[in-house]
């Protein structure tokens, strides 16, 4: 069964591996798990096995690994920021 959870809530499913972790590990447990991005959707299982680190010592850093490994519309829209005039 798919469960999905919002973007922010990543931090929380991850925080439940006892780390240090292999990604394998991570993409296996997770693999029935969807992200809810800005822009669509992404498997939280998948997105892990694309990573090409070979563990994690805990939650931040695979949060970290996470977020830099999700599509570039994840989060509002794309090349825009705070500071832009």
């Amino acid at each position: 069964m798919t469960r999905t959870i919002r973007l922010n809530r990543v931090g929380g499913v991850l925080s439940a591996f006892e780390y240090p972790v292999a990604p394998a590990t991570v993409a296996t447990a997770c693999d029935d798990v969807m992200i809810r991005l800005a822009d669509g959707e992404v498997n939280l299982g998948a997105t892990v096995g694309d990573s090409t680190a070979t563990e994690f010592g805990s939650a931040e850093e695979l949060t970290e690994e996470v977020m830099s490994l999700l599509p570039r519309r994840a989060v509002g829209e794309p090349f825009q920021s705070d500071g832009d005039a």
